[in-house]
């Protein structure tokens, strides 16, 4: 039987590299479709609901959303721009026909707008280009236009993909135009391009069957699964199997059936193919899973994810201040919510280790890790992660480790310490570009283990004005030994408050990173030592009284502010001996043995060896 289309819908992934304005668009696009009242304040990056998104500015979920312009249901994906998360891309791509490719007018096509390209052209997708943020006064549309044909010639795999239209727009404005410099005041250019060249879902016949892409959570629902409808029809109360990884057969039934419009879901009766639906009651589902209906229990081929490329260890907390600020601080609940995260977070491996208190966690990047870190420090739990290292591989008895193509955009003046920096992390360069006004792109290749803690040197290398992004390129034969730039620490000597007195003696063999009053224990790393070794500083010493000494006069030293870490600094900061300890309330670095008669036997046979 042939398959026949269905003319009402049109289904659309909205995919780019990170900050080109993406989400910025779906905001106008849902404005301006008339489905908000008139008085309703919804603010903007409407999107991105998580607390996490709007304080970094990224979207880190791919969500649903969708539209009605001229009769037609306009379905919407939204999805990360960040390489860390492109596992949210990879899933949910299958539920679209087409998809918007929305590039930057200054910066044209990055190392993710590659990536997403790729994949939206391995599943067939039909693409509209959107060069957006064409108000800004130095923008560049045709240039970046030709970028973006020369991306395609590479990219393509047939010949129809080369053919493909281009808008205008400014999401900042709210406008969009054919042409650029001509006038427009709103987005219908865009909404008419979607309904004429974004292909109707195609249905197939038969009785119902839908990929399982996303999973949400509702406390009285219980557990949603999303997709889309690949044939035949869903009603709530329905019979209906599950076929998981196993290709094993689970029969439930259906609760209800919802469809996406503007910011919420709509409960129906029931939704046919094509439709982008959410179906409550089926408690075990999981993501790549088909349901299908009994009638013809046929599975669909499971949702492939890239492999991670960074990992580390997860463990219980075993500070001295173990178990004083968080929640959940036990090594079982510490492992239900590591694997609860696998329900969700494809792109996400978790593994037990020899030890019942620590877990291997694998991941997509630096930032990938660094969130699921946390979203669980905020739930309230309490635990201690190792450095972030590089996963390698062994192919016919040669090591290979993954490699990535970083992109740095940088000015003139700072580009021979840069080129420096990366020279010492076994980076080769691969292209060099300069627009002729002291703004210059490099272009490198670079092992995973090299990027690991280069951010932070190449901010303060560039006084925090240079930009990079880093894309995962393929496993490559290892590249040498890097050099560590990091020096040594200041380690605490001694348990107790911090001390004015104390941290005035330390602060002049290094930086610290406490202030007073602050308590610390035996091995915790309270400051960078200005030399290669760590050095165990006592910075809870108080000076001796005497009767012509007041108990105030340590109000007249003067300490210099102390440098603060965040989460991913901190992640990026700790050597291979040194562990993070991640509490709700604190981020404390401290060394894995906190003895220092142990450390320091420990370092000697090292050395020994």
């Amino acid at each position: 039987m042939e398959n026949y289309q269905r003319t009402d819908i049109r289904n659309i992934a909205i995919i780019a590299h990170v900050d080109h304005g993406k989400t910025s668009l779906v905001d106008v696009m849902l404005k301006q479709s008339r489905i908000f009242r008139e008085n309703q304040h919804v603010g903007e990056l409407i999107m991105d609901r998580n607390t996490l998104e709007r304080e970094k500015g990224i979207t880190i979920l791919a969500k649903n959303t969708a539209i009605t312009y001229r009769g037609v249901k306009i379905n919407i994906i939204d999805t990360p721009g960040h390489a860390d998360f492109s596992g949210e891309v990879e899933r949910v791509l299958n539920m679209a026909d087409g998809c918007l490719l929305v590039i930057d007018s200054i910066d044209g096509p990055m190392p993710q707008t590659r990536f997403v390209l790729k994949e939206a052209m391995q599943k067939k997708l039909k693409p509209i280009v959107v060069i957006n943020k064409i108000d800004r006064e130095n923008a560049r549309p045709e240039i970046v236009l030709g970028l973006v044909q020369d991306l395609f010639l590479e990219l393509a795999t047939t010949e129809e993909q080369l053919d493909f239209p281009v808008v205008y727009t400014s999401a900042r404005e709210g406008y969009a135009v054919n042409t650029p410099g001509t006038k427009s005041t709103d987005l219908i250019p865009l909404f008419e391009c979607i309904l004429d060249k974004i292909p109707p879902p195609s249905i197939a016949q038969g009785e119902f069957q839908m990929l399982i892409s996303n999973l949400d959570y509702d406390t009285h629902k219980g557990r949603i699964a999303i997709g889309r409808i690949q044939r035949g029809k869903i009603c709530s109360h329905d019979r209906v199997v599950n076929i998981d990884s196993q290709n094993k057969a689970h029969p439930f039934e259906v609760g209800q059936v919802f469809t996406f419009m503007g910011l919420g879901k709509q409960e129906v009766e029931c939704a046919e193919a094509g439709e982008i639906v959410a179906i409550t009651g089926l408690e075990n589902a999981s993501i790549g899973d088909t349901v299908t209906s009994p009638l013809q229990p046929e599975a669909l081929p499971r949702i492939e994810i890239g492999e991670p490329t960074v990992r580390m260890t997860f463990g219980v907390n075993t500070s001295p201040f173990g178990g004083r600020e968080g929640k959940f601080c036990t090594s079982r609940q510490l492992r239900e919510r590591l694997f609860r995260e696998l329900e969700t977070n494809i792109g996400l491996r978790v593994e037990e280790t020899d030890s019942p208190d620590s877990f291997l966690i694998s991941g997509r990047g630096e930032l990938h890790l660094s969130i699921l870190v946390e979203t669980m420090r905020r739930e309230g739990y309490e635990f201690e992660i190792s450095k972030p290292e590089a996963i390698t591989k062994d192919i016919n008895g040669k090591v290979y480790e993954p490699v990535e193509t970083l992109t740095i955009d940088v000015r003139e003046d700072f580009v021979g310490e840069v080129t420096e920096l990366l020279g010492k992390r076994q980076a080769r360069m691969t292209d060099m570009h300069n627009d002729g006004e002291g703004n210059v792109r490099l272009e490198y290749n670079i092992p995973t283990r090299g990027l690991i803690g280069f951010r932070n040197s190449f901010l303060t290398a560039t006084r925090g004005t240079g930009v990079l992004n880093s894309q995962f390129l393929d496993f490559q034969p290892w590249c040498g030994e890097i050099e560590q730039s990091r020096t040594g620490a200041l380690v605490a000597a001694e348990a107790g408050l911090s001390c004015t007195y104390g941290l005035n003696n330390s602060q002049e063999r290094g930086i610290l990173m406490i202030d007073a009053n602050v308590p610390v224990y035996e091995g915790m790393i309270v400051g960078l030592h200005a030399r290669g070794l760590d050095l165990a500083v006592n910075v809870c010493k108080q000076k001796k009284m005497t009767n012509i000494r007041s108990s105030t006069s340590d109000i007249a030293i003067k300490l210099v502010p102390p440098m603060k870490l965040s989460l991913e600094q901190s992640m990026d900061f700790i050597a291979e001996d040194e562990l993070v300890e991640v509490t709700p309330k604190s981020i404390r670095l401290r060394k894995k043995i906190l003895d220092t008669e142990m450390r320091l036997r420990a370092r000697k046979r090292t050395e020994s060896n």
